[in-house]
């Protein structure tokens, strides 16, 4: 359904707020109080964003938000009393898109919200308007019609966010960004208290497709500045 959007809250006054706020501005909710509720919710209706909680009976906000990158790149807000930088990190990433902590602004979690589904639209519609073709990178090849990577012809599970970095920066051969700059980009942020994901994110791009620190074939970090593709394109099809 267009413009409704998935609360999982387990705390029912906390979720009548948002749910009136949300109303309020011409959203249709679902409100479920456990995270594997949700989850079939979320698989027996199409939404235009997720807003979850991490401490959840049934599964918790980190499971929830795994499950559902495996097969949507709907935007998901983490909304929690957790503060720490580590729940922050490990929720942006596994696949969050935003990290709001409670207590909070019912506005300006609307805001928010209102700014993430247009982000989610804008994206989508300018990837129906790219030319689809393939990008192959020695072992790594990139379907940009499917959004997915095969290493050595066996398809790689990267997050829609790994998938979103790993090929800005291969269309960007040579050239260095700073982890703000890939922040910003990627996350579509200014606010850098966070950045951190962005090492957490190269981290497993490079473990899911072998790509060595010491010795890598496609990522370098650039010491003290921020990182670079070097992966050399041997083929190019439209």
């Amino acid at each position: 359904m267009e413009n409704s959007i998935l609360i999982i809250e387990d705390d029912q006054e906390i979720a009548k707020i948002i749910q009136d706020y949300l109303e309020r501005e011409g959203y249709a909710t679902v409100w479920q109080d456990a995270g594997d509720k949700g989850l079939i919710s979320f698989h027996e209706q199409t939404f235009s964003l997720v807003l979850v909680d991490l401490m959840l009976p049934g599964k918790n906000g980190f499971e929830v938000c795994q499950e559902i990158r495996e097969t949507s790149e709907v935007p998901i807000i983490v909304v929690s009393a957790k503060q720490s930088d580590l729940d922050k990190i490990h929720s942006l990433g596994i696949g969050a898109d935003d990290y709001v902590t409670k207590p909070f602004s019912p506005l300006e979690l609307v805001a928010r919200i209102r700014a993430q589904i247009r982000r989610h639209h804008s994206y989508q519609s300018k990837l129906l308007q790219q030319t689809q073709r393939e990008l192959s990178f020695q072992e790594v090849s990139i379907d940009q019609s499917g959004r997915t990577i095969s290493l050595n012809g066996e398809y790689v599970p990267l997050t829609a966010k790994e998938y979103e970095l790993f090929i800005f920066l291969a269309k960007n051969p040579g050239q260095v960004f700073t982890k703000e700059q890939l922040y910003r980009q990627i996350w579509h942020q200014a606010d850098y208290e966070d950045i951190r994901t962005v090492t957490v994110h190269i981290k497993n791009i490079r473990h899911k497709l072998k790509d060595g620190k010491k010795f890598p074939k496609y990522i370098e970090t650039v010491w003290g500045v921020g990182y670079k593709f070097i992966g050399h394109q041997h083929e190019y099809s439209s």
